[in-house]
């Protein structure tokens, strides 16, 4: 027996059945068809949660004013309505935040400078440019009182990183990685 539910459905019968075919192909494929059941049912459950959804996501764009782009990546449509759902409330640093690491999925730093009406959004673990840092800007301007500025600081791998770490640009290009790559998970 193939199915799950089946073989379920089949240790309910009487012991004189454990020998008939007719009996367990019938109980496979009525589990079969319990096992799809269960199968749609999970799927249309997790269509609830952001987190979960697939083919749910294009109704909490919807639902929340977010047009709808098939070419992104799930996590980033993801990242873009968690981000939303995040973004109410009053205006703070801790906003900026929890906005910012819902896109990014790393710690972000937000640092104010009131003399020149701004802030400043730091990727501290990300190396690089987030790939979805059009829609965090989206995100941001949304939620930031229009009189303030907003600055975005990323990390780079350096060349003092490079030679601290005692490999040279040789070492490096030997190995096929990215910069990325090496500095989070080592030459190894």
């Amino acid at each position: 027996m193939n199915s799950l539910r089946g073989r379920e459905l089949f240790s309910y019968l009487p012991a004189y059945y454990e020998t008939s075919r007719v009996m367990q192909t019938d109980m496979d494929a009525k589990g079969s068809e319990l096992d799809a059941l269960y199968q749609a049912l999970n799927s249309a459950a997790d269509q609830f949660f952001v987190r979960t959804a697939t083919w749910g996501l294009e109704r909490w764009e919807m639902e929340l004013g977010i047009p709808t782009d098939r070419n992104k990546p799930i996590e980033q449509r993801r990242a873009v309505l968690e981000s939303k759902l995040r973004g109410a409330g009053t205006f703070s640093g801790a906003l900026v935040k929890n906005v910012a690491e819902a896109y990014d999925g790393g710690t972000v730093e937000v640092s104010f400078q009131p003399e020149e009406w701004g802030f400043t959004v730091k990727f501290v673990d990300t190396l690089g440019i987030p790939p979805n840092l059009e829609d965090l800007k989206s995100a941001i301007e949304e939620i930031k009182p229009a009189h303030l500025a907003v600055a975005y600081a990323f990390r780079f791998y350096t060349y003092v990183e490079l030679a601290a770490s005692g490999l040279t640009y040789g070492d490096v290009a030997a190995t096929g990685k990215t910069y990325g790559a090496i500095y989070n998970r080592g030459l190894k």
